[in-house]
């Protein structure tokens, strides 16, 4: 997505900025695929929208761009990859990089949220449907947007994630 090699700057918000009303658009950050998920405007609910294959950052900034203007987006919450400690590791660095290059570059606020069993609840989710997840990544990426954008949503305090388990 953006170009690694280049200093990040913090310019991300604090989740408690990302306004409390408004579309957010949830993202599971990976360097292949980059799952989309959307909330309505009550911020109540969130849905799974797309996988988006990863491409030059230019293409991926139009289409980012392009989903800003069909959801009506105010914000973004990208998955957050901690450790079970709490503890973030390289690529939790990665994807802070990519979430303060998207704040830069779509002037809208970014809330980083702690994606801890996300994959693992998408993946219960879709065996439930009868799908194998190693054959439905595409699904897997969207589905674990969703159930981030969510988390967030049903936080009873979003300017901090939940703290570790145990």
């Amino acid at each position: 997505m953006p170009d690694m090699t280049q200093p990040s700057q913090p310019v991300a918000l604090p989740p408690g900025q990302v306004p409390a009303t408004g579309a957010l658009l949830g993202l599971d950050f990976g360097t292949k695929r980059l799952g989309v998920s959307v909330c309505n405007s009550e911020q109540t609910i969130a849905v799974p929208v797309e996988t988006w294959t990863v491409r030059t950052p230019e293409m991926n900034l139009k289409h980012l761009r392009e989903l800003i203007v069909d959801y009506r987006a105010v914000g973004f919450v990208v998955g957050l990859p901690v450790r079970m400690s709490g503890a973030e590791g390289d690529q939790a660095n990665v994807v802070r990089k990519f979430g303060n290059w998207l704040a830069e570059q779509t002037r809208l606020p970014v809330a980083f949220w702690d994606e801890r069993h996300s994959s693992t609840e998408a993946e219960v989710l879709l065996w439930n449907q009868g799908f194998s997840p190693a054959k439905s990544k595409e699904r897997l990426d969207r589905l674990a947007a969703q159930i981030i954008l969510q988390a967030f949503l049903d936080a009873p305090d979003r300017t901090s994630p939940p703290a570790p388990l145990g």
